[in-house]
Order: structure tokens, then sequence, then C-alpha cells
């Protein structure tokens, strides 16, 4: 039902690398999936560089926020086998966002993640959220998004 959801708005969960780092893309704890910040990568490249308040508009980071929930959601498939009636709820929402000191509208570009989580879960989810600007992201991206997620 998700993946025919995202069909209709013409999204695609993409596929997933091969992480070389020393950490895992989820980890499940309990009922609990956490997954771990997601960069908006798409073909294994960044969708988005730069920094907003500066190069980057909100409409183009809140796009790429969505990109990060769309991997977001592709490690959250591996979690639970491809079973979706598993999914509960977003429980939480973590958003970091590359920008100048004086940039005040984190919470707008974050959004990009948060409303694509709730057209797709409707109630099941809508969140608890931080949405945070900070100084640098790895490979120069604009926006992060970790979740963490209830299953059965």
């Amino acid at each position: 039902m998700l993946e025919k959801k995202l069909a209709e708005m013409k999204l695609v969960l993409p596929e997933l690398p091969v992480s070389s780092a020393s950490f895992v893309g989820y980890k499940r704890s309990g009922n609990l999936v956490y997954v771990s910040g997601q960069l908006p990568l798409k073909d294994g490249k960044p969708t988005l560089i730069g920094c907003l308040g500066d190069d980057v508009s909100i409409d183009d980071a809140y796009v790429a926020a969505q990109q990060c929930a769309l991997n977001v959601l592709a490690q959250l498939k591996l979690a639970v086998d491809g079973n979706w009636e598993r999914v509960t709820q977003i429980v939480r929402v973590g958003g970091f966002v590359r920008c100048t000191g004086d940039f005040a509208d984190a919470a707008k570009v974050v959004n990009g993640a948060s409303d694509l989580f709730v057209r797709l879960f409707g109630v099941s989810g809508s969140h608890a959220r931080a949405a945070i600007g900070v100084s640098s992201l790895p490979l120069n991206v604009a926006v992060e998004i970790e979740a963490i997620i209830e299953i059965s």
C-alpha cells in the first residue's frame, strides 16, 4: 500500500548503497527502529549541496529533505522485511539543515520530510521533531534526516 501511494505521488524508494562507514543504516531495539541520518542521495549522488541562507533556497531544500525521507523509508523497508503493515507509527524525526548563522527557517526545510511521512502514514505519520541548523554536513549536503519508528 505504501509503495502504491509513493507511485501515485511519482516517488520511488531508492536502492541503498552498501555502507562503507562504521555504522549501520538502522538499528532495531525492541519495537523501535532507529534510522541513521540519511542524506539527500539519489543514485548514490547528492541531490543538493550548499548552504541555506547563502546559495540554497528553502524550496530546493524542502525537496532534498523529502529525498532524505525516502532514504529513511528505504532503510525502514529493510528493517520490516518489506512488510509495511508492521509500521505502527513514526515516533520522532530529527532534521539537520546546513545554514548560515542567521538562517531561522530550518523547520520549513525539515517539513519536506515531515509532510511526506504524514501524507504516507496519515495520523500515524505525525511525530515529535527537532529541526536544527548546523554549519557542516557530510558531502556538503544541505540537509540530513534521521528517524525513530515504532513497529510491531
